[in-house]
């Protein structure tokens, strides 16, 4: 049940939060790349930072302002509306690293890593897929044994977002063979200047090398970069995919909103394919439009739904996977909506948030989003067992 509604103080919030994007949103469109692309980042965070609008529901001890998520997705869609770039390099640390370490490290952790995320002073990456364990992570192999007060890990991850760019990363590694597999598994942090590191980029079809391959040769890590336990490390890692399938990608919802809006607004101003009338004169134009809009209007219910339990349990649950099967869907379907509709012009038209992509790259990168963070069929067998409750299918 939702049960989610908004303050006169939080329609106030929204008012600055708005104002401020207003004035403040950079103009200029974020690189793609190289140290330009790590410059925007972190300026952009510092500014959000310093003016008091990052870290909206994060406790004011680490940085944060100590808001209720009504407050923070109230930023969120307010950013939406105002084009605010990506998170980009921020996007590990503020959705995934950092809500973890507030459901799971100590007070030393949180007070050690939280703000710098916070400022912008540390990008964070992921080290969870392994070449084979990518959808079975209890599969996986990266080894780290234990020598007087740290680990040595060795191993391999791939898939890695912006490890060439990172200074920390969340790092599952298995620390005992003994039991049951999930039992020997650890999650830590990880210096990635830490000497035995090697990153090698990934060039994907769009030609982006947005993902990596990590590989470690003796990589010593302390202990004490050991977050909830040795070899517990499974209980932190489905905390870390629950903000990941349920809260990480709330911006990004909000936003594709925003992108199909545009859309409708680009078809209206566009011929159509018979001569003389507009596209959206086309009937079956149209449908489809108007299907995509009552779809993103039903995501968005499904956001408000998330935020809703989150305010009675702040650890979000198995329910995330139907919220980012539905999300990784819908962002094809529209993307591949905007290719039909623009044609040719999909190669030049450029999206509204100054990105600086044309249509046709976003729609080849919409290709990962069904398979990163756990496959679509990954995120049905979650709802199946997890959510409704059905037995284990027969192998």
């Amino acid at each position: 049940m939702v049960e989610l509604s908004f303050t006169a103080e939080q329609e106030q919030f929204r008012q600055e939060a708005r104002a401020w994007l207003r004035a403040n949103v950079p103009t200029e469109p974020r690189p793609e790349g190289g140290p330009e692309m790590v410059r925007f980042d972190r300026d952009w965070q510092r500014r959000q930072y310093d003016a008091g609008w990052a870290g909206i529901s994060w406790p004011t001890e680490y940085g944060g302002r100590g808001l209720s998520l009504v407050e923070q997705l109230i930023w969120f869609e307010e950013y939406a509306l105002a084009g605010g770039p990506k998170l980009g390099l921020n996007l590990i640390g503020l959705s995934h690293a950092g809500p973890t370490l507030i459901a799971c490290a100590s007070e030393e952790q949180k007070r050690r890593y939280l703000p710098a995320i916070l400022r912008g002073d540390a990008f964070w990456c992921q080290g969870f897929s392994e070449p084979d364990a990518g959808s079975d992570l209890g599969s996986l192999r990266t080894s780290a044994r234990i020598e007087g007060d740290e680990l040595v890990v060795n191993g391999q991850k791939v898939w890695t977002g912006y490890a060439q760019y990172a200074d920390h990363q969340e790092l599952l590694v298995r620390t005992s063979t003994d039991g049951p597999k999930y039992d020997g598994i650890s999650w830590v942090v990880c210096d990635m200047n830490t000497p035995g590191i090697e990153v090698r980029p990934i060039r994907t079809m769009e030609g982006g090398t947005h993902f990596c391959e990590v590989f470690y040769h003796d990589v010593r890590i302390p202990l004490a970069n050991v977050v909830g336990g040795l070899g517990r490390g499974w209980r932190v890692a489905m905390a870390n995919l629950g903000f990941e399938r349920a809260t990480a990608l709330t911006a990004a919802q909000l936003d594709l909103a925003e992108t199909v809006r545009e859309l409708v607004a680009a078809a209206r101003g566009r011929p159509g394919r018979r001569g003389g009338s507009l596209l959206t004169d086309d009937d079956v134009v149209r449908r489809r439009l108007a299907l995509a809009s009552a779809r993103v209007a039903g995501l968005r219910a499904l956001t408000y739904g998330t935020v809703s339990r989150l305010l009675r349990d702040p650890v979000p649950g198995p329910e995330g996977s139907m919220v980012r099967l539905y999300f990784t869907r819908l962002v094809q379907e529209v993307q591949r909506l905007g290719v039909d509709l623009l044609g040719p012009a999909a190669a030049t038209y450029t999206t509204r948030d100054r990105r600086g992509r044309s249509w046709a790259r976003e729609y080849l990168l919409s290709f990962k989003e069904t398979i990163s963070g756990g496959t679509k069929d990954i995120q049905r067998n979650t709802i199946a067992r997890r959510v409704l409750g059905l037995p284990k299918g027969a192998a």
